[in-house]
């Protein structure tokens, strides 16, 4: 891959630049083009592929891979009678193949054709390493700047279970570029990557196991974790949550998984193993300590509200700054940093609202406090759970799975969460996102305009439920 004009891939490392960008993610592409938008001179530095983890071996190539294994899903598995449909079994290899060739286009149309049409951004190719007294080298020669923005992302890391990094398991980039369709895939981990990736390669026609130290995405609301398990396990997928790991060992092709779950010591002998077990900062090796730059507990860079770190003329932005690790936020992040180390600290790094969706199907999206949350924070909350079986589009599309579950504040009908497990749930989580963000109290919401049959009118229907019975309500009532 290359860039379609090479004029910006040269810079000249004796000049000052404005801002020196490590890192050629969605966040450094979103600060470089918020300092060009204020006249800003601008390096980027990246060492790897160009455009980061979302574009590479993350976001994009994830959900074509999710969405070609429901395709495969539901020409088996659907609700209409007389719809008479069947799927041989899937060209694996070309499935991939597939996905490499989106992965490259939108590479080039995202990332190196955005950098050729600003031209003044250049690039340099290579490691970047801080010196004791705060400067930057990359390989070795020196660049000047006057402001530094580190957004070097985060990759997957494993967790501390005996045997594990010897016994060389897959990281999900690994898993994503495998020629062979696995037979049996254990999982270790219950977060979103473990099941997007374990429900679609199960979609696919692997054995799939998830085994899970707490329940399923722990950090959601516990009744949407529980019934996401179920549907996982309807379709014939074993997750075993609550496991204690007591060691892996073997090697691709032959592993051993050793854990108890149920107070009996088990054995599983998968030939494929994925370890979904978290991402840390990708900070190692930078010599950030040694310049003065502090990092948290699990190496992440530590920022103030400008995303300034310790050291004054540095800024840190993306998932190398820790938690929530979504693009969205990284790029928002990104284009807030640059504004402020170019600006002066003028913006504050507001996270109070952020939506977050799991893409497994059904799809997990929330934004705000759960339940527990919201009690233990003192809020005297009014909860209610609408299943999607009394959603008209659900009815009619013959897919009724899921909830939705919304935490209001009893004294003001204000959403202080929503909770959603449904097809495309992050279709419709934007609604709660902006109804927190402005004030918008559910009665409002309900007596808003929803086009019928749409999964959208969900959240005017739980809305409702606050004061009506819905099984008393006729299509389209308000």
């Amino acid at each position: 891959m290359s860039p379609a004009n090479t004029e910006n891939t040269v810079p000249d490392v004796e000049h000052t630049t404005d801002l020196l960008i490590l890192g050629g993610g969605s966040a450094g592409f979103a600060a470089a083009i918020r300092a060009t938008e204020l006249g800003a001179s601008v390096v980027m530095v990246e060492r790897g592929a160009l455009g980061g983890t979302c574009v590479n071996v993350g976001c994009v190539p994830s959900k074509t891979l999710i969405r070609a294994a429901e395709v495969q899903h539901r020409a088996e598995h659907h609700g209409f009678v007389g719809i008479r449909t069947g799927a041989e079994r899937p060209d694996f290899a070309a499935v991939i193949e597939h996905k490499r060739q989106l992965v490259a286009e939108l590479q080039q149309a995202k990332y190196w054709d955005v950098l050729a049409s600003h031209p003044a951004v250049m690039l340099m190719q290579g490691a970047a390493r801080f010196r004791s007294d705060g400067t930057v080298e990359v390989d070795g020669a020196p660049v000047r700047a006057r402001k530094v923005l580190i957004v070097t992302g985060a990759s997957p890391w494993l967790a501390p279970i005996p045997g594990l990094s010897d016994a060389r398991p897959l990281t999900s980039t690994e898993l994503m570029e495998l020629e062979e369709l696995p037979e049996h895939l254990v999982v270790l981990g219950g977060g979103y990557v473990g099941l997007e990736l374990g429900q679609t390669f199960a979609r696919l026609g692997a054995r799939v196991t998830v085994l899970a130290r707490s329940r399923l995405v722990s950090h959601e609301d516990r009744e949407v974790s529980e019934a996401l398990a179920a549907y996982l396990r309807t379709e014939g997928i074993d997750v075993r949550t609550g496991v204690k790991f007591d060691r892996v060992s073997g090697e691709p092709g032959a592993f051993q998984v050793g854990f108890e779950h149920d107070g009996k010591q088990l054995v599983l002998e998968p030939d494929q193993l994925l370890a979904a077990t978290g991402r840390r900062p990708n900070t190692r090796g930078m010599g950030l300590e040694e310049a003065g730059i502090r990092l948290g507990e699990h190496g992440e860079i530590v920022v103030d509200e400008h995303l300034r770190t310790s050291l004054p003329a540095v800024y840190a932005a993306g998932d190398v700054i820790g938690e929530p690790s979504f693009v969205y936020v990284a790029a928002y992040a990104g284009s807030l940093a640059a504004d402020n180390a170019l600006n002066g600290d003028r913006r504050i790094y507001d996270l109070s609202v952020v939506p977050r969706v799991t893409f497994t199907d059904p799809a997990v999206a929330s934004v705000g406090l759960t339940e527990s949350q919201a009690r233990d924070s003192g809020i005297d909350v009014e909860v209610t759970t609408l299943p999607m079986s009394y959603v008209p589009r659900a009815i009619a599309a013959r897919d009724t799975r899921g909830l939705v579950k919304l935490v209001a504040d009893r004294s003001t009908n204000l959403l202080v969460g929503a909770h959603i497990l449904a097809p495309e749930a992050g279709d419709i989580i934007q609604q709660a996102a902006m109804a927190i963000r402005f004030g918008i109290t559910t009665d409002e919401i309900a007596s808003m305009l929803h086009p019928y049959l749409t999964n959208a009118e969900a959240m005017k229907l739980a809305c409702q439920t606050f004061k009506k019975d819905v099984k008393t309500l006729s299509c389209c009532a308000s």
